[in-house]
């Protein structure tokens, strides 16, 4: 094993308003070239004039999901990171706007692992969303939005959950 990670040389653009999180993210990400932005309108003109592999986008203050529409549309996977939008609305939200991944800012320290495995399921052609649940499992939902969390949209997440494991194992019959 080579020990070199996906992330090397990779372009990943990060957008928060808290310039403590931009620095610990550029910081966590020394193997990537990393771009900065503190507001939506320097984060839309540099996803609009700049190539990016991978986008990370906080949703208060930034407003983030304009922010993932952008990415969307230029084919740049985005990871929604939050501390104050940590909710199941926003969660249902992030996947339904077609995010590659939502992390709570308390699993920063993680970042690479999340981003490497968005980039991988990428390359594979499989949900970026199953590594996800098994790094967040319910139960870590269940800690922090309560027991009955899915209940704010039953048949969204099991259509989910779901179409992830389908796509898993279409993927496997055709390898």
């Amino acid at each position: 094993m080579s020990g070199k990670s996906l992330l090397d040389g990779k372009r990943v653009l990060i957008v928060d308003d808290e310039p403590d999180v931009l620095v610990t993210l550029e910081e966590l990400l020394k193997m990537c070239r990393v771009a900065k932005a503190t507001d939506f309108k320097e984060a839309k003109k540099l996803l609009e004039t700049q190539d990016f592999d991978i986008a990370i986008l906080d949703i208060m203050g930034v407003d983030g999901y304009g922010l993932l529409e952008l990415a969307n549309k230029k084919n740049i996977p985005a990871v929604m990171l939050t501390a104050h939008a940590f909710t199941p609305d926003n969660l249902i939200r992030s996947i339904k706007e077609g995010a590659a991944s939502y992390l709570p800012k308390e699993e920063m320290p993680r970042v690479a692992e999340f981003l490497e495995d968005v980039l991988r399921a990428r390359k594979k052609g499989t949900s970026p969303w199953e590594p996800w649940q098994e790094k967040l499992p319910s139960s870590y939902f269940e800690k922090r939005f309560g027991a009955m969390w899915r209940a704010s949209d039953k048949e969204f997440l099991e259509q989910f959950r779901e179409s992830v494991k389908a796509k898993r194992k279409a993927k496997e019959k055709s390898a």
